[in-house]
């Protein structure tokens, strides 16, 4: 174990026993992170709790972007000791994590996730493109009367974009900045619906930052609306109001399909077998990020992941799956069960 690693843990584990409050406090594991992961990282948590001596380990969803923060806050029982991200972690937020002395992190990925616009099963379910998604929701569009020019986005209907879609009003349900299913969203489909558009594509060569607003920069006029991490909230709103949608994760999606259906998009539905063979477009890996420095101090945590990281959990027919995770393949599988085995860091 390197000098920093061994100080660090040391450090910690004086933490930990100076006072019985704080050994209280910290005897099982502290999860933060994605609200996509969150019912993955529930159920094996559960079956952790009741398969070991640990306790179950206490997660709280904060989003992606909430649980680096406070994952990257520091060492010690103060701090989170894994964060789940739909997502792979930002430079950025590497910086934040070095800057605070969170500096031997574990990347596990655990499994794959669709992206999916749903609406109520009261509805017709929809069938749309990624260009007519960006011209739903993007603040700028493509004149249609001007070539090359940019205007405010004018399209109040679906039938206003393709008149195949309904003549009903664009209301999208969806999640925050801070959130990775926001950030895949963004990059899976804003981004590659507004370069469906020549000369916006090539902005991304010739300027850069205005691509970058163009294509990732949602409109506000009450078109897009955030609905916060709360998943089954969005749930009950489209239930509310059929004609609109919400942007989910698949998984989320599975575990709801008595309420909601999702929409087609390139002409593929988000099934998990359509995920699986890579026909549905907008899928992602999700991961858990686990402080080094807290292995071996906070109880637990080795074994926690090692379960994690397990066939009956993660594997082609593990209970993940049963939660609509769509497994890695088997050698992506071994790979980074051999990383949490070796406590191999990024």
């Amino acid at each position: 174990m390197k000098a920093r690693s061994i100080f660090l843990a040391s450090a910690l584990t004086m933490t930990l026993i100076s006072t019985g409050t704080a050994m209280a406090a910290r005897d099982s594991i502290a999860i933060v992170g994605s609200s996509t992961v969150y019912p993955f990282a529930t159920v094996v948590a559960e079956q952790f709790g009741k398969g070991s001596n640990f306790k179950t380990p206490k997660i709280e969803s904060t989003g992606t972007g909430g649980g680096f923060k406070l994952f990257c806050g520091g060492v010690g029982v103060s701090y989170p000791d894994i964060t789940n991200a739909s997502r792979a972690i930002k430079d950025s937020e590497k910086e934040h994590c070095a800057k605070n002395g969170v500096k031997d992190i574990i990347e596990m990925k655990i499994g794959y996730d669709g992206i999916v616009l749903a609406n109520a099963k009261t509805a017709e379910p929809m069938q749309l493109t990624r260009k007519e998604i960006f011209l739903a929701l993007a603040k700028e569009v493509p004149d249609p009367q001007n070539d090359g020019k940019l205007i405010a986005n004018p399209y109040k209907t679906w039938k206003e974009i393709n008149p195949a879609l309904p003549d009903t009003a664009i209301e999208v349900l969806g999640p925050p900045p801070t959130s990775g299913t926001r950030d895949a969203f963004t990059e899976m489909v804003m981004v590659e619906g507004a370069e469906e558009f020549d000369f916006i594509k090539a902005m991304a060569k010739s300027d850069k930052d205005a691509f970058k607003r163009v294509s990732e920069t949602v409109r506000e006029d009450g078109a897009y609306v955030e609905a916060g991490e709360n998943d089954n909230l969005i749930v009950q709103k489209l239930q509310a109001n059929p004609k609109s949608l919400g942007i989910f994760g698949f998984s989320f999606l599975d575990q709801n399909a008595d309420a909601i259906q999702g929409s087609l998009i390139e002409g593929e539905a988000p099934t998990f077998d359509n995920i699986s063979a890579g026909k549905y477009a907008v899928s992602r890996p999700l991961f858990i990020y686990v402080k080094k420095a807290h292995v071996g101090v906070i109880p637990g945590i080795k074994e926690y992941i090692t379960e994690f990281s397990s066939e009956k959990a993660w594997g082609d027919d593990g209970y993940l799956a049963d939660k609509g995770m769509i497994p890695m393949p088997v050698a992506e599988r071994k790979k980074y069960a051999d990383d949490v085995a070796n406590l191999k860091t990024m």
